[in-house]
């Protein structure tokens, strides 16, 4: 089984059980939450558009991880990253329109730049993993439960250095 990075006691099932996945959930009602929000809220256009996409990081990260294969999974990560930097563009726009204040804006921004890195490290693990996914017969010494238990150490790591 896989431990999560934000809770070592944990193991990671399905794709709810990702870090990454919980931070893409935390962004997006976040997004709901400022959107709802005085003259954001009657920005329709921009309101659906940034919504759209925070959804799309969260959905993409489930279906890549459903599709039984790292190529499909990696596939699918870089759509959620791309869709993570639309949102860091449409926040942009936002704090240009004084929607949202300075402090709100660089949270934002924050998180979004760590979940993008997130799913840049989970990609470049995927390309190099000896285990190419369910659909595949499993290589002889690890599991794909060994296998991300292994990208999750490999990426709390590389976090610990940035720290």
């Amino acid at each position: 089984m896989v431990q999560s990075s934000s809770d070592q006691g944990s193991r990671v099932e399905s794709f709810e059980d990702l870090n990454v996945y919980k931070q893409a959930r935390g962004l997006t009602n976040k997004i709901y939450e400022i959107t709802r929000q005085g003259s954001f809220s009657k920005d329709y256009a921009l309101v659906d558009q940034i919504r759209r996409a925070s959804v799309s990081i969260m959905s993409n990260i489930a279906e890549g991880f459903e599709r039984g294969t790292n190529a499909e999974f990696i596939q699918f990560l870089f759509i959620a990253k791309g869709s993570c930097g639309e949102v860091r563009a449409q926040l942009t726009i936002a704090f240009d329109q004084k929607y949202i204040g300075d402090n709100t804006y660089r949270n934002f921004i924050t998180q979004c730049r760590r979940i993008s890195g997130m799913l840049g490290n989970l990609i470049k693990y995927l390309k190099g993993a000896r285990y190419k996914g369910t659909k595949y017969k499993k290589p002889p010494t690890k599991s794909m439960a060994e296998e991300l238990n292994e990208i999750l150490k490999q990426i709390r790591s590389e976090q610990d250095d940035d720290s």
